[in-house]
């Protein structure tokens, strides 16, 4: 008797199998059958009304082809549309530009003639064709990196995905050159406090978390979400109380206000488009500098040049990027790629890339692709060198994947892949910005969303009330 997997079966009970077989089979060719049949009905459907009308062959494929000629001749009017609003924005683009640059002149001119002598009138012709060059940019990112502006830490950051916060869990991080530690309290809500005992100085993350409370394990003094000390083992309790940063959580991700300003009352969205499902969550600690790394993001059109063994490979290196955006705007889209971006302050980049199958780009817009790749990356300021990087990826598509075990290590691997590319490069200009290089030289069309960022960063820095570019996008109904 044949034996499978420790159990034996007798030539009845094979019988039986293979009679179920030829049932589902006998089945299988009954639906295909039914199938056939409705088809052929509809096709009689469709048949009937144009025997009725005397329509021949040859009348129906000539009024095809009118109506091909009609579909051809809309999709040529809609290229044309979208090529003239392509032309408009350019021309849009440039006129910022020309703005810009006779603004710097005439700050410039007006410098030197308050400094220069009678005898500068008498200047040759080459020389006031010299003067008229201007700087292409109003700053300059070089030598090293300076102390964070206490400005920039008025903003709502996020520091952690919730998935990783347990009740018993904490999770320490280093925001602007402090060490913070978030853990839940007894009510479930998530709390930051110092990561320093008031005692010793002992690192609480060391620690443990009992019953919504922090546990040093050095002395056993635990501490609330708010920093209070509430025990004091072998001793008497005195009243201390950690530092404590505003701690809230709003669509799957904790957020801390460290700032000295009130806070704002509304915490920024960053859920995904409708239609899309959360894939993945990483985190991870960068070598590099925060405005660094931001940069990096903000710019596709390396893309085909670095990520040539990730998600670039095979892509063909156009003859001309840019980056078309409303003027006062921090987002827009990549052409020719089918990439939307957008910066959204203080330290969040939000893109779209349209996708067919991995390595390969269709359509020239985000729109014209049937599956898309929706990325968030924050990238929280921890210290002069160091960025904490938060990734979230969705998709639109094979909703199935999320459930594949494993499947979340395969897209940490590919994420540290594509880090990996970015990160020689990027490593390599922080160390030649702290020599004194200048990393923002000499910035052309497609690094438009780039420079808004740092505009964006030296107005916060200045402490400007009116920040530039204010005018972004509205979360959509």
């Amino acid at each position: 008797m044949p034996q499978c997997k420790g159990k034996f079966f007798d030539a009845n009970q094979e019988l039986e199998v293979a009679r179920y077989d030829i049932q589902y089979c006998d089945w299988r060719a009954r639906q295909d059958l039914l199938t056939i049949m409705l088809l052929h009905e509809k096709v009689v459907e469709v048949l009937n009304p144009l025997a009725r009308e005397y329509k021949s062959i040859g009348t129906m494929k000539k009024e095809l082809a009118e109506l091909q000629e009609d579909l051809t001749q809309a999709h040529r009017q809609v290229h044309i549309s979208e090529a003239r609003v392509s032309t408009a924005l350019d021309k849009l683009a440039y006129m910022e530009e020309l703005v810009n640059d006779k603004l710097l002149q005439d700050r410039s001119t007006t410098a030197e003639t308050d400094q220069a002598s009678p005898s500068t009138s008498t200047a040759t012709p080459s020389a006031n064709i010299m003067k008229r060059k201007s700087p292409r940019k109003s700053f300059n990112v070089s030598g090293p990196v300076q102390p964070y502006h206490p400005h920039l830490k008025n903003f709502w950051y996020p520091v952690a995905f919730s998935t990783d916060l347990q009740d018993d869990t904490m999770i320490p991080f280093d925001c602007f050159e402090q060490p913070w530690v978030v853990f839940r309290g007894k009510d479930g809500k998530p709390g930051c406090v110092q990561n320093t005992c008031a005692h010793r100085a002992c690192p609480l993350d060391l620690g443990s978390v009992k019953e919504g409370r922090i546990q040093c394990p050095y002395h056993g003094w635990e501490y609330s979400t708010d920093g209070t000390c509430e025990k004091m083992p072998s001793t008497r309790l005195v009243n201390v109380k950690l530092k404590s940063l505003p701690c809230f959580e709003q669509e799957g991700m904790v957020w801390v206000w460290p700032g000295t300003d009130p806070p704002a009352p509304n915490l920024p969205s960053l859920k995904p488009p409708p239609g899309f499902q959360i894939h993945a969550e990483i985190v991870m600690e960068l070598p590099v500098e925060h405005g660094l790394l931001l940069d990096n993001l903000l710019d596709l059109a390396h893309a085909p040049f670095t990520h040539t063994s990730t998600f670039a490979k095979g892509w063909s290196v156009p003859s001309l990027v840019k980056f078309l955006t409303p003027a006062s705007d921090l987002q827009g889209y990549r052409d020719p790629y089918p990439i939307d971006m957008e910066f959204r302050p203080p330290c969040m980049v939000l893109s779209t890339i349209g996708i067919s199958k991995p390595g390969k780009l269709e359509g020239q817009s985000t729109r014209e692709c049937a599956t898309h790749l929706h990325q968030l990356h924050v990238c929280l300021p921890s210290t002069r060198g160091k960025t904490r990087l938060l990734y979230r990826m969705s998709l639109d598509f094979a909703p199935l994947l999320k459930h594949v075990l494993f499947m979340q290590h395969l897209w940490r691997h590919f994420a540290e892949q594509v880090l990996n590319e970015d990160l020689r490069l990027v490593l390599g200009q922080q160390e030649r910005m702290n020599n004194g290089a200048d990393v923002w030289n000499f910035p052309v069309s497609y690094d438009k969303l780039g420079v808004r960022y740092r505009l964006w960063r030296d107005a916060v820095n200045k402490g400007e009330k009116q920040l530039p570019f204010s005018n972004q996008r509205k979360e959509e109904s």
